[in-house]
């Protein structure tokens, strides 16, 4: 039986830097051997992997271009590869238990444990999934989004206490401990990290569209001026946690090297790459959330389809002729403010590696109090409030909204 927890690990370790990463996403469960260790990462490592195979195998492709039918049927997919992925990290991860000199699991049950802890965290992970798809299909919002948001806002507490606890607030606190200035500067990241997540995820290229003119008996109709919103950050949070999802084991792969071959110069310094704080590491992830939010826009923007629907409406940009050269100019603005979001989400995603090196705050508080937690909670819940007023506009629901606005809201 399991007897112990793995945060128990040494957090200065890349086995144990890699846990308290995971935890942004399992909403601290991966810590306590829970049925949800494995949250619902391997669901979105399916979709990210079935995504890129329907780049490249015409089937996939073909699947996806058949609307609501093929769209279950790739679901249906996703879910069978999710299992798999399931069992493969479940293993992965109960292995992990018997690593090192702890011993987290009875000697003579560890067949026993390993067997029962990769079905037990294979359900909750199906249970999750599940629940998420719910939430997309009667709810409102990304089920998938906002169960990764409930995890972090779950575990926010605890990082906020742990920050109190280890508070030294003294005029002549020690230097290894948490003073006054790095709590202001603390407070002062989190606000920018805020403030900026939110500009990024509102930011809009508004393009001019101007509608034909029609004469329609002795009257002119049309010709009125309005506008086409482009998202600076298109893919919202997805690249980030496509990026996260792939980052999350490398740490973990050098453990097991480092273990398995002690005495391979080779084999540290790929170790040493391949940890958190490392500048390979953290240049990887930057490149890949880049790659993912391009590979995002490819898959989700279709400026053709843009274009067509612009021309069969009667609408076009000034000084574009309808059709293919309008698509063309779609797909050049949609690339270069991509480049902006990309870069900011990249930029934001180090943020805590960045302070918990420059400050000597440890890593498992920067990462629920700025990066990826804190931007992942900011762009689902601005989401969320405006599908909320969407929907109750849609409702018609005049006693919730003050001109089109949930009263009291901002975003």
């Amino acid at each position: 039986a399991i007897r112990a927890a793995v945060e128990t690990r040494d957090s200065g370790s890349p086995l144990g830097r890699a846990a308290d990463y995971l935890q942004i996403f399992t909403g601290g469960t991966f810590s306590q051997s829970s049925l949800f260790g494995l949250g619902i990462m391997p669901y979105i490592t399916a979709s990210i992997i079935l995504m890129l195979l329907g780049e490249v195998i015409p089937s996939l492709k073909k699947l996806r271009q058949e609307g609501q039918t093929g769209y279950k049927k790739i679901q249906e997919y996703t879910r069978y590869l999710t299992v798999l992925i399931c069992v493969v990290q479940a293993m992965m991860y109960m292995r992990m238990l018997t690593m090192g000199e702890d011993q987290f699991i009875y000697a003579g049950m560890q067949r026993q444990a390993i067997i029962m802890g990769v079905i037990g965290m294979t359900a909750g992970t199906i249970f999750l999934m599940w629940l998420g798809e719910q939430i997309d299909e009667y709810g409102i919002g990304n089920g998938i989004s906002l169960i990764i948001m409930a995890g972090i806002v779950a575990r926010t507490p605890w990082a906020v206490w742990e920050l109190v606890q280890q508070a030294d607030l003294r005029p002549g606190a020690a230097a290894g401990s948490i003073g006054p200035a790095k709590i202001l500067f603390l407070a002062v990241a989190f606000v920018v990290v805020v403030a900026g997540a939110i500009l990024i995820t509102q930011g809009q290229r508004r393009i001019p569209i101007q509608q034909a003119k029609q004469m329609r008996g002795r009257r002119m109709y049309g010709g009125t001026r309005h506008y086409l919103p482009l998202r600076v950050n298109h893919g919202g949070v997805m690249p980030i946690i496509f990026a996260s999802s792939f980052m999350m084991f490398p740490p973990i792969i050098g453990e097991w090297l480092a273990r398995a071959f002690p005495a391979s110069v080779a084999v540290q310094r790929i170790t040493g790459a391949l940890s958190y704080d490392s500048y390979t590491y953290n240049v990887m992830y930057m490149l890949l959330i880049i790659l993912f939010a391009y590979f995002w826009v490819t898959v989700q923007f279709q400026p053709r389809e843009m274009a067509k629907n612009l021309r069969d409406s009667g609408s076009f940009i000034p000084g574009l002729r309808p059709g293919r050269r309008t698509a063309e100019y779609l797909e050049t603005v949609m690339a270069r403010i991509t480049f902006y979001g990309a870069a900011f989400l990249a930029a934001i995603a180090i943020v805590p590696h960045v302070v918990a090196f420059a400050i000597g705050v440890p890593s498992r508080i920067t990462m629920y109090l700025g990066g990826t937690g804190l931007l992942i909670v900011v762009s689902v819940s601005l989401d969320l409030v405006q599908k909320i007023e969407a929907n109750l506009l849609m409702r018609s629901y005049e006693g919730f909204t003050s001109s089109g606005r949930i009263k009291g809201a901002y975003a």
